[in-house]
């Protein structure tokens, strides 16, 4: 996850003007409408939503200084906007996951003592490797939730909404649109009677 300052291209610790001045250059510079034509729209698009999303997150937490150590050179927060620092527990399930370790990672937070808005945020980051996307919305709400004010928790949320609004546009254009279309419903009954019994 991206520091906010980062991506605004300014310093840690930047007051409110620097920070106000430098969202108006970002905006102005990734804005879709000067990418209508081109191949760049969708990443423009993507990008101007990571600028609205730290300048918000700055605002609304008083610029300045970060808070509690909050954003490291690396840019991963263990728990920002919360003001706690990430646990070495957790660490080390944020290694794993980054490696593909998963079976470690599910390890380390089943034997988790600690049910807080990271432990929730990090089953979810699981989940999403393993491909269980409800799973993992269902986790990011929950760590939203507990932390309503925590910016990687936020963009993430952000980014797989927008992964999986992506892929069901691309349904929606060829032609799986309707879930209750009678192919759908067709696929659903036999998925239940397959469960169900050994006749098929």
């Amino acid at each position: 996850m991206n520091n906010p300052y980062e991506i605004l291209g300014i310093k840690e610790g930047a007051s409110k003007e620097e920070i106000k001045a430098a969202y108006k250059a970002q905006v102005k510079k990734y804005h879709p409408d000067k990418h209508q034509d081109n191949p760049l729209y969708e990443l423009a698009e993507e990008k101007l939503q990571e600028i609205n999303e730290a300048y918000e997150y700055l605002m609304k937490n008083g610029g300045g200084a970060s808070r509690g150590g909050g954003y490291a050179s690396g840019g991963r927060a263990g728990s920002a906007g919360s003001g706690a620092a990430s646990t070495p527990e957790f660490q080390d399930v944020r290694s794993a996951i980054d490696r593909g370790d998963l079976a470690r990672a599910q390890e380390v937070l089943s034997r988790s003592a600690v049910r807080n808005g990271e432990w929730y945020f990090l089953t979810a980051m699981l989940s999403l490797r393993r491909g269980w996307y409800n799973e993992a919305v269902t986790n990011l709400q929950t760590a939203i939730s507990m932390e309503p004010s925590n910016f990687e928790y936020r963009s993430a949320m952000n980014n797989l909404m927008a992964r999986t609004g992506a892929y069901r546009g691309g349904a929606h254009d060829r032609g799986y649109q309707d879930p209750n279309s009678q192919l759908c419903r067709f696929l659903q009954c036999w998925c239940c009677a397959d469960m169900l019994c050994d006749c098929i």
